[in-house]
């Protein structure tokens, strides 16, 4: 076979040393070859072309347009290169960096106690996480994968199904002792009941009676914009609060926090989603990063709670019912996820 047929790419990188440095000489300098070898190499690609692509002078070294097309289709084919060789060797050992963005108390108390054992297993791949209130912008670069709950804008973005999450209506023995505890959701009306103080869909507690689904409006003299602080607040005595027992896992294992009104509880589930740019070119280290996310979030204290977080922190997910890796679907106007 021809030298010049197997050594295309040799010549794209000496073209493009040769654009990029002005001169034939500090080319060769770059490439460890001599100026007549990257003469050659320039009239070799001429030949074979039949146009002119450099046009030289004493002084100056310029391309014809033919040459700056030649440079841009190079540019590609070699980013192409290795980019498709980047990806290979990536299958076979995942590595570089990936960037999660979560909500700031799923974040603290889901997330980051897992990324030990992640970077454990893929000891080539590094972790940047963000906890932030704010949604982040994954098509502009922003994130590789963010964790959402409640209504998915319509996005070109693909969406996993992580699990999802209940809430439940809770106060601390000493309130209890103190001020009675609540036999039917009607009683919460004189009781100090601790709720969140962003906007929300809901202006007020859902529960389920006698086949009957309503919400009922309920107040107290504290509020607060995460499920954090209605927590402590609850565990201090407070009053009473409804959160996601995610938040909750070990205040009730331990008794610190008794559940209330139990067979009114609608049993109301909101699914948690990681959204990605999904495709074919999606990174490995991605997808391990999902995959070791949809794992271990299968266990009970991994369904963080969409009603301990802001209306920021809230951004978006599938339905309950759509399957994973799945394009997120196309419902009302376009509005991008950001």
């Amino acid at each position: 076979m021809p030298r010049d047929r197997i050594d295309r790419t040799g010549e794209m990188a000496a073209f493009l040393a040769i654009a990029r440095d002005g001169s034939l000489s500090a080319a060769a300098r770059g490439l460890g070859l001599t100026a007549s070898a990257v003469s050659r190499i320039v009239a070799r690609l001429e030949a074979r072309l039949g146009v002119q692509l450099i046009v030289r002078t004493t002084r100056t070294l310029r391309l014809t347009a033919e040459g700056e097309s030649y440079a841009r289709a190079a540019r590609r084919i070699l980013a192409d290169i290795a980019e498709s060789e980047s990806a290979i060797a990536d299958q076979a050992s995942p590595r570089g960096r990936v960037r999660i963005s979560t909500a700031s108390a799923h974040g603290r108390l889901v997330i980051v106690p897992l990324l030990a054992e992640f970077v454990t297993r893929h000891p080539g791949i590094s972790v940047n996480i963000d906890l932030s209130d704010q949604v982040a912008d994954i098509l502009g670069g922003r994130a590789d994968v963010a964790i959402r709950f409640g209504t998915l804008p319509d996005s070109p973005l693909t969406a996993r199904r992580l699990g999802d999450t209940g809430r439940t209506v809770v106060a601390s023995p000493a309130y209890l002792t103190r001020v009675g505890t609540p036999d039917i959701p009607a009683d919460l009306t004189r009781h100090n009941c601790l709720d969140f103080n962003f906007r929300r869909a809901e202006p007020g507690w859902p529960f389920r009676e006698e086949g009957r689904d309503y919400l009922l409006a309920v107040s107290g003299s504290m509020s607060a914009n995460n499920g954090e602080t209605l927590v402590q607040l609850a565990l201090g005595g407070m009053g009473i609060t409804r959160v996601g027992r995610f938040h909750i896992v070990d205040e009730l294992a331990s008794g610190r926090l008794v559940p209330l009104l139990e067979r009114y509880n609608p049993q109301d589930r909101e699914a948690i989603h990681a959204v990605f740019i999904g495709g074919p070119s999606m990174p490995t280290r991605v997808r391990v990063l999902i995959d070791f996310l949809a794992e271990a979030l299968r266990s009970p204290r991994g369904s963080p709670p969409p009603d301990t977080l802001s209306p920021n922190e809230r951004g978006a997910t599938l339905s309950d019912s759509a399957p994973s890796d799945q394009p997120v679907p196309r419902a009302g106007p376009a509005i991008s996820l950001s």
